[in-house]
């Protein structure tokens, strides 16, 4: 699960929220129904792809779904399960990437097997125009991968999270994906302190870990529990706090989301040194848990499950302790924001974002392909991974979408609710999706409902079952929700997707990335479990010096440009 932070939270929030950044729907769409190629004899495919969390055949209720309506039967290999760039090296070697190929990166392993001749024209023999009805609806981002990569010709995917949604409006549903939450019913007790800046929250999470110094079995509690295996140019949870100002990174950079500026990551006034300081200062309180460098993310994921932990960076993360039970009782993490804050987002993506979904030049039965591809662009298609089966999990009243008892219970906590055979079997968690690759922005209008895909958003659940912890917390911030938050106090930065692509990082460059980075994420966790002031700058002072004499200057330049390519494309923005 190792991504720089655009990707490591979109895979991120994708574990949490399986549900809602998949991409497909049932709702009246009788052309799609058309397409049905269940009488066609089953064909078995390879999916290799590189957001997957799952190997091994795609079972449930998706399962069923995509062998009955197109004759798939589909074999998921997962990189991130089975070797990783290894596992990618290896497919690359044998000629063959498999059926359909996701991408965690529009970058250089998409450009290498373009280059090779492994993946698929969707212009050839007019596949696109025959079997991409849906698909076609997003022109910009065809162009885009047209452009980018295709000499002005070819079209070998698509980006993920399109929508023709404004691409100055921000993209998430009710909650942000950086955002600063905390145990609500401990910062209630203490009287719910003004938090002016990040370092604000050292001694409210004192007081708290005072109040509250156990967890429900009985272990210590900490403010900060991280992990490390999301670690990928620089200690990903480094830069989170640069995120609540508006950047996010870019190489070595933090880049501002709608100004033309950005920082690199050494700079000692930059946010990145600035959070390091912050957590070495946490950890000499002793907020910080000692297991923080060894484990991985699933160590911290159980942690905050039993209430170990007291502070988190992501709702997705933390809303993990929020069960039915606590929340019913006032007991739970929400958003607490600090004034200071203006948090990144991301724009609707009408080029479509960097992540790619392609066909394998290998595929025995593109149209077949084609056809299963271009539904998970349809709004039956992402109604159908965002929120399950219709008639099992959702169905229309009045013109609306509703829950069914059964969905009310398995889609907002993806839970392990029994399927019947009819629908595929299985626990509803096991039948998702398991591509892991978001196809249309959830938080897009469906044109069927006239409502988001996202059943977060619809009108039958707004309001519904508000718990005594999102009553408490409403009426102390005066929102309906996080989003509601930052969009009515105007602490937002929305950074908008553009039509430009990075250009192709050289090997010379790419080896000097992959020494830096081993330096600047040895370092980074030193610091924070350094024991005194002087360890603390002598650490920083090597991992600067270090840096720099193996070539980071030139990697910071060479991002440069790309960053100035974006403010550039910005401008151009309609």
């Amino acid at each position: 699960m190792k991504r720089g932070l655009s990707k490591t939270i979109g895979k991120a929030v994708a574990l949490a929220t399986a549900i809602t950044t998949m991409s497909i729907g049932m709702v009246g769409c009788s052309d799609d129904t058309k397409k049905d190629t269940s009488k066609n004899d089953l064909q078995k495919i390879d999916v290799f792809s590189m957001t997957a969390n799952y190997a091994g055949e795609q079972t449930g209720w998706f399962g069923k779904i995509v062998k009955d309506k197109f004759g798939l039967d589909m074999n998921i290999i997962s990189s991130n399960l089975q070797g990783g760039d290894s596992k990618f090296a290896t497919m690359m070697a044998s000629g063959n990437l498999g059926d359909i190929v996701v991408f965690g990166a529009d970058d250089q392993k998409y450009r290498d097997a373009i280059k090779a001749g492994l993946l698929l024209d969707w212009n050839k023999d007019g596949l696109l125009d025959k079997y991409g009805t849906h698909i076609k609806e997003f022109q910009k981002a065809i162009e885009k991968n047209k452009t980018n990569f295709g000499d002005g010709k070819a079209v070998y995917g698509l980006g993920h999270g399109v929508s023709t949604m404004p691409a100055t409006s921000p993209s998430e549903g009710t909650e942000m994906t950086y955002e600063p939450t905390v145990r609500w019913d401990l910062y209630q007790k203490l009287g719910k302190p003004t938090i002016n800046t990040v370092e604000d929250y050292l001694p409210l999470l004192k007081k708290m870990q005072e109040a509250n110094p156990k967890s429900d079995s009985g272990k210590p509690t900490y403010a900060f529990s991280m992990w490390s295996d999301w670690d990928g140019n620089m200690m990903m949870l480094g830069k989170q706090f640069a995120c609540m100002q508006g950047y996010d990174e870019l190489g070595f950079l933090l880049v501002h989301g709608n100004e033309d500026k950005y920082q690199d990551i050494l700079d000692p006034n930059g946010y990145y040194l600035k959070t390091l300081k912050l957590y070495y200062e946490a950890n000499k309180m002793g907020l910080v848990d000692p297991d923080s460098i060894s484990q991985k993310y699933d160590d911290a994921s159980n942690k905050m499950k039993d209430g170990q932990i007291l502070f988190s960076w992501f709702p997705f993360f933390s809303t993990q302790y929020n069960t039915q039970e606590r929340v019913n009782k006032g007991q739970g993490f929400k958003l607490v924001p600090f004034n200071d804050e203006k948090v990144y987002s991301n724009g609707f993506a009408n080029y479509g974002a960097n992540q790619v979904i392609a066909i394998g030049a290998k595929a025995k039965n593109p149209e077949k392909i084609m056809q299963f591809i271009d539904w998970l662009y349809s709004p039956e298609g992402v109604m159908t991974s965002t929120n399950g089966p219709k008639g099992l999990t959702w169905d229309i009243k009045d013109g609306k979408t509703v829950f069914t008892d059964f969905g009310k219970r398995a889609v907002p906590s993806t839970a392990a609710e029994q399927v019947s055979d009819q629908y595929g079997g299985g626990t509803y968690k096991d039948g998702i999706n398991a591509l892991n690759f978001q196809t249309v922005n959830p938080n897009s209008v469906n044109p069927d409902t006239k409502e988001p895909y996202n059943w977060q958003l619809w009108s039958s659940t707004l309001n519904d079952n508000v718990t005594p912890l999102d009553k408490s917390w409403r009426e102390t911030l005066n929102a309906t929700n996080d989003k509601d938050y930052f969009v009515k106090n105007n602490k937002i930065v929305v950074s908008p997707v553009t039509n430009v692509s990075d250009d192709a990082l050289d090997s010379a460059t790419q080896q000097k990335m992959g020494q830096i980075a081993t330096v600047i994420k040895q370092n980074s966790w030193k610091m924070v479990f350094a024991k005194s002031d002087s360890e603390f700058a002598s650490l920083q002072k090597d991992m600067i010096e270090k840096s720099k004499g193996l070539g980071y200057d030139d990697v910071v330049k060479f991002y440069g440009k790309q960053a100035e390519k974006r403010f550039a494309a910005r401008k151009n923005l309609k």
